[in-house]
């Protein structure tokens, strides 16, 4: 079973629709118990990193989260659900995130010309060939919407970079662990096969 976590910060059921696109279940819940039990968990988000760890907190779902990371099931974090991983967030202060990858997360520091949040479509490099990226080839568009974006203190990390302004980290790839800055479930077909790669792992 697949278990999209629940925390009221992100589109969850565009997130659901997807799988369901690609003949794949998969449930919303904000139980803890329903977590730990799945075979695979999804953790998306929009929003305040300092409001979506608080809110994490708040369900108990922060410990579910990493048991179930730590015991090798797949993991997939879209948006806000990539950055919560890391150690620290800069947004509004300085927030203590999952601890899952070593990093921090950090606002664009670019042009003025160009605009913050970076909204819209933009290509993948792709750095690692994780599996979850199968069958998506180099300079794959996906749609973005974010302001802030991560910094692993391990680079071996990085499945895949994007350019707004400088190269960024738009995906990591750990073990069991692939999060992305972008929204497979917003990249119409290209964001459709990564979760398809990831229901059938």
């Amino acid at each position: 079973m697949i278990a999209i976590i629940d925390y009221q910060m992100g589109n969850l059921r565009s997130v659901q629709k997807g799988f369901e696109r690609v003949g794949h279940a998969a449930e919303i819940s904000s139980d803890p118990d329903v977590i730990r039990k799945a075979d695979k968990i999804v953790l998306p988000g929009v929003g305040a990193f300092e409001d979506a760890i608080a809110e994490l907190t708040r369900r108990e779902l922060v410990e579910p989260i990493r048991e179930s990371i730590q015991r090798g099931r797949p993991f997939l974090g879209i948006c806000l659900g990539l950055q919560l991983l890391m150690d620290v967030g800069h947004e509004n202060g300085r927030h203590t995130g999952l601890g899952v990858i070593p990093g921090e997360v950090v606002r664009f520091d670019i042009a003025r010309e160009l605009k913050v949040p970076h909204m819209g479509w933009n290509e993948l490099a792709i750095r690692r060939p994780a599996p979850q990226l199968a069958g998506l080839a180099e300079g794959t568009r996906v749609y973005f919407v974010h302001s802030y974006h991560v910094v692993p203190k391990d680079r071996s990390v990085i499945a895949t970079e994007t350019d707004y302004g400088g190269l960024f980290c738009s995906a990591i790839w750990r073990d069991n662990v692939f999060a992305t800055q972008f929204h497979p479930e917003k990249s119409q077909a290209e964001g459709l096969k990564i979760l398809r790669n990831f229901a059938e792992m």
